[in-house]
C-alpha cells in the first residue's frame, strides 16, 4: 500500500566545510528520473571544475539511485540516498559538489561528510507532506456540469483537467481514505446522475 512521504516545492542549497574540503549540496524536487537527470546535468555544468559532483535521487516508491562520481565506491551516493530515504523524502534529487581541500577524509569520513551534507540541507527545507490519493473521474451531463464544477472547486478536493465530450468529465484527486465518502457526496450532489470511477493511485499534498 502506498505510504505518505515528504518532498520539496523549490530548490534548497547549503554549503559546509570538512577539513578544508567544501561540500555544496543542492536538493530539488524531481517528479521523474528525467527531471532528476536534467538537474544533475545542470549542476555539473555549474561546477565543471569541482573535484566531484556526487548525486542521489529518490523517485516514487521504488526508484533509488546514487552515484559516487569518482569517490571510493559506496562513500557518497549511497549515504546521500540513505539520508533522503531516512528522512522520508521522495521525488527529490540531491547533488553534493566537492572541492577538495587537500586533506584525505578516509572512507568513514566521506560517508559522514556526504550524508551530513544532505541532512543539514534538509534541516533548512520546508517539506511538503504528500499523502496517498486516487484520481477519480466524475462524468455528468452538460446541464449539470456548471453547478457540479462550482461545488467541486469550492470543496477540499483538488480538481484537475475537465474534458468535454458526450458528457463532461472531471478529474479529481481524492485522499485514499475518502474515496467512498466522495462517491456518496457526488451522488447526493447530482441526485445519483453522475458516474464516479476510481482511476490511478497518486499522491497529493495533505
Amino acid at each position: 500500500m502506498a505510504q505518505p512521504y515528504l518532498t520539496l516545492k523549490t530548490l534548497i542549497e547549503h554549503e559546509n566545510e570538512v577539513r578544508r574540503s567544501r561540500f555544496l549540496c543542492a536538493i530539488s524536487p524531481a517528479a521523474s528520473v528525467e527531471q532528476a537527470q536534467a538537474f544533475i546535468a545542470g549542476r555539473r555544468r555549474l561546477h565543471p571544475s569541482a573535484t566531484h559532483n556526487c548525486t542521489a535521487y529518490v523517485i516514487g516508491q521504488s526508484v533509488q539511485k546514487g552515484d559516487d562520481d569518482g569517490e571510493p565506491g559506496g562513500t557518497a551516493g549511497t549515504p546521500m540516498v540513505q539520508a533522503l530515504v531516512g528522512r522520508g523524502f521522495s521525488d527529490v534529487v540531491a547533488v553534493v559538489t566537492r572541492y577538495f581541500g587537500g586533506v584525505l577524509l578516509g572512507a568513514g569520513g566521506l560517508v559522514r561528510a556526504y550524508g551530513s551534507a544532505v541532512t543539514e540541507t534538509l534541516d533548512r527545507a520546508e517539506p511538503v507532506r504528500m499523502v496517498p490519493a486516487r484520481l477519480m473521474r466524475v462524468s455528468v451531463a452538460h446541464d449539470q456540469a456548471g453547478r457540479v464544477e462550482n461545488d467541486l472547486r469550492a470543496s477540499r478536493y483538488a480538481v484537475g483537467e475537465v474534458a468535454y465530450g458526450a458528457s463532461v468529465v472531471f478529474s479529481v484527486a481524492v485522499g485514499a481514505d475518502e474515496v467512498a465518502a466522495f462517491g456518496d457526496w457526488v451522488a447526493a450532489l447530482t441526485a445519483g446522475r453522475a458516474l464516479v470511477e476510481a482511476g490511478q493511485a497518486v499522491h497529493v499534498p495533505g
